[in-house]
């Protein structure tokens, strides 16, 4: 009796020392990320829209920092100015070397609003995926539609596509940049006013920099481009190389 008691008892034992072993070998790990990375959801989101890259990125050993912000409440500048530094400072410890945005849609905007007035460290790189770089037809058309500003706030009505939108004021920024665009829509009433191909919300034209560095092209939807594994490893490329995997087709030059 006595024997089987201590054999219960070292069996505890070492299943114990196992586990906070493994734990121990995990949180180490957890503290020795070298770069970060931003997830910032578009306009009318939430961060679980962005979870299946977020899990994704962190299998790659990223610290990833899924940020959720309130896209129809406050302005572009407001987002920017108020909620865009607590992100950045889940990044900042002396671990972390770079730290990388990953957007969708507005939050690309919001982080070039962002980097009007500050930086990121040397390396940092910044993937946006179906940005209104230079706007979108669609608040040219509905911005004063009761439906889009109930469902699109103060933030929608800074998209526009004329030259003194908010995306068409900002400046370049000094990070490196690749843009990804959609051209596969399921949203005909609003692909019919946009010109050229388009993602069923922004056109591949609108969705470019004259700064970026890459740029590429998918046959996926506005709403749904973030959950393609194809996108992930895209985005995985990038942030690695700068540059995305154009396979045998080289790389994609801006469209006309």
């Amino acid at each position: 009796m006595l024997v089987r008691f201590l054999f219960v008892i070292l069996m505890l034992s070492m299943l114990n020392s196992c586990f906070f072993s493994k734990k121990f070998i995990q949180e180490k790990k957890k503290g020795l990320h070298a770069e970060c990375v931003i997830l910032l959801h578009g306009m009318g989101r939430t961060r679980f829209s962005m979870f299946n890259l977020e899990e994704y990125l962190s299998r790659l050993d990223y610290r990833v920092v899924n940020f959720g912000y309130p896209s129809r409440r406050e302005t572009i500048e407001q987002i920017a100015k108020v909620r865009i530094p607590g992100a950045v400072a889940q990044c900042q410890d002396t671990s972390i070397k770079k730290i990388h945005f990953v957007t969708h849609s507005l939050g690309g905007i919001v982080v070039r609003q962002y980097l009007q007035t500050h930086t990121l460290p040397v390396g940092s790189r910044v993937v946006m995926l179906s940005p209104p770089n230079h706007g979108s037809e669609i608040p040219d058309h509905y911005k004063e539609v009761f439906w889009y500003r109930w469902s699109t706030g103060p933030a929608g009505q800074q998209l526009m596509t004329t030259k003194d939108s908010l995306p068409n004021r900002l400046k370049p920024i000094n990070v490196e940049v690749g843009v990804i665009a959609g051209t596969k829509s399921v949203e005909p009433w609003f692909s019919s006013q946009i010109p050229g191909k388009d993602d069923g919300k922004v056109s591949v034209k609108r969705t470019q920099l004259d700064e970026m560095k890459d740029f590429l092209v998918v046959p996926h939807t506005h709403t749904f481009i973030m959950q393609s594994p194809e996108v992930h490893r895209q985005i995985e490329k990038f942030l690695k190389h700068g540059k995305f995997d154009h396979g045998n087709k080289g790389r994609l030059h801006k469209s006309p």
